[in-house]
């Protein structure tokens, strides 16, 4: 039997959408824990994304934070690789990478862009002026102490008089 399309947009329709009708294998956010120490694809709903000190991000799949069963890190220094992280809420992402157990919930460390699949893959970067240190204020930049003025060396002058030479001309006789 041959397929035969009416145009070849119906065939390009068929096959884009075959993507979102294949299942993925990723784990639901309640199954990461029993994985821990393996690199897996976890997959929920990001509910916000949460500043902690020092400029740490937190993305949380559950209202709830305390009571959640895993949560996304992204450390300060690896922001500007990956980008601005809060335009992640409210969208189903896919993450890649080893599930680790910190403080008793399942973790992965965010680290590179190519660990978000999904929806979360065009996150747009950081703003150039965004501070992570102050927890999302701005910052104006860094202080520079002025510059010194330059050392300018005066030219001697040809009739003036120094030290005892303004003398010689009243030595007593």
């Amino acid at each position: 039997m041959t397929l035969r399309w009416k145009s070849p947009l119906h065939a390009l329709l068929l096959f884009s959408a075959l993507p979102l009708f294949a299942t993925s294998n990723c784990l639901s956010i309640r199954e990461a824990s029993q994985h821990v120490g393996e690199t897996k694809c976890i997959v929920g709903k990001v509910v916000r994304v949460k500043v902690g000190s020092k400029g740490v991000h937190f993305v949380d799949f559950c209202e709830d934070q305390a009571s959640c069963p895993f949560t996304v890190v992204v450390f300060p220094h690896d922001l500007k690789d990956i980008g601005d992280v809060r335009r992640l809420t409210g969208r189903v992402i896919e993450i890649h990478g080893p599930v680790k157990l910190y403080d008793g919930r399942a973790e992965i460390i965010l680290n590179r862009i190519g660990q978000l699949t999904g929806g979360s893959t065009l996150i747009p970067p950081l703003p150039k002026n965004y501070d992570v240190e102050k927890q999302g204020h701005y910052s104006a930049g860094r202080m520079r102490p002025t510059k010194k003025p330059a050392k300018t060396y005066a030219t001697p002058s040809a009739n003036a008089t120094y030290g005892n030479e303004a003398d010689v001309e009243q030595l007593p006789q």
